[in-house]
């Protein structure tokens, strides 16, 4: 990874982090609404661009802003990471007390910065955008909303557009979270999960101008598997044995309750030895006792782990 940032920055008030693949077309327009937007509320800031291994001339363009604005850092991947990776890179980078995250692609609104810093200034850790009114084919707000349901109801954080790029974080939350895989589409979970405090607020989107969608429908399959490992790390990772045991004792008693009703039969003369089900049952019970093994073996690991571990405090 290629860094152009200055070694020993002063502290702005603001870090705007955006995480970019082949967007030269639209970094002029967003780089001038993005200072236009700073300068109107006379931020102090840095503009940090974290170029995810592009091909075409971002990274060029980039280097314009930074030749002739000191505000402006940029982070260059020499070939593509992954949002996640990016939004990693700048959130260890930034220096900001407060980090803004948005996307490259000109449908997110610059001048929403104010509205999100004031949301924060309410006491807030963490404010999510809304795309309240999207400017986008039915093909990808259809599901988009059933994704966003599905991660509600799993994750029990009521918010309405969990991708949302455009967000307003407080710098004790974006040194604490680890985004890696496709992580980032669940950072208000993670934060909440954390005990950070989350919301949301209706953001402005705009129609696409240039380029088409990075992201494909295979997303939404990886998206389903990094949930369930988001939902495991957070929830379970100080009790594995509640994860585990839970689904090994469901088993069991499943296995048992066959082989009872199978042993009630043989009692009353019915041959049992050539029936699917006392398979189905036995096997059942093995399971069980799989899963509630591997939930003691990962309560004896976090036992001898938490010797060295010891809660984060609230600055």
């Amino acid at each position: 990874m290629n860094s152009s940032l200055d070694p020993h920055p002063s502290s702005p008030a603001v870090s705007i982090v955006i995480p970019l693949f082949n967007e030269a077309e639209s970094l002029p327009e967003l780089y001038n609404s993005i200072k236009q937007a700073v300068r109107e509320d006379n931020l102090s800031h840095e503009i940090v661009f974290v170029d995810d291994g592009s091909t075409d001339r971002s990274f060029a363009v980039i280097e314009e802003f930074r030749k002739n604005d000191p505000a402006v850092k940029m982070l260059s991947f020499r070939k593509n990471y992954g949002k996640s990776a990016a939004l990693q890179a700048g959130f260890t980078h930034c220096q900001g007390d407060v980090v803004i995250t948005m996307d490259a692609d000109l449908q997110d609104d610059p001048h929403e910065i104010r509205n999100l810093m004031a949301k924060l200034d309410e006491g807030y850790d963490l404010v999510n955008g809304w795309k309240k009114i999207r400017h986008d084919p039915i093909s990808k707000t259809f599901p988009s909303k059933m994704w966003n349901l599905l991660v509600s109801l799993i994750s029990g954080i009521k918010l309405h557009d969990f991708n949302c790029g455009l967000k307003a974080y407080r710098k004790e939350v974006v040194k604490d979270l680890r985004v890696y895989g496709e992580m980032h589409r669940f950072l208000p979970v993670m934060a909440k999960w954390s005990g950070f405090r989350v919301t949301e607020i209706p953001v402005k989107h705009h129609p696409r101008k240039y380029g088409k969608t990075k992201f494909g429908a295979s997303r939404f399959l990886s998206g389903i598997l990094d949930l369930t490992t988001v939902v495991f790390l957070t929830r379970y990772t100080r009790k594995p044995l509640h994860l585990f045991g839970t689904i090994g004792l469901i088993s069991m008693l499943i296995g048992l309750a066959i082989c009872v009703y199978l042993a009630i039969g043989w009692f009353q003369g019915i041959w049992i030895g050539n029936r699917p089900i006392l398979l189905l049952g036995v096997l059942m019970i093995v399971v069980g006792v799989q899963f509630f093994s591997i939930g003691l073996l990962g309560e004896m690991l976090t036992h001898s782990l938490e010797k060295d571990q010891s809660p984060s405090l609230r600055q």
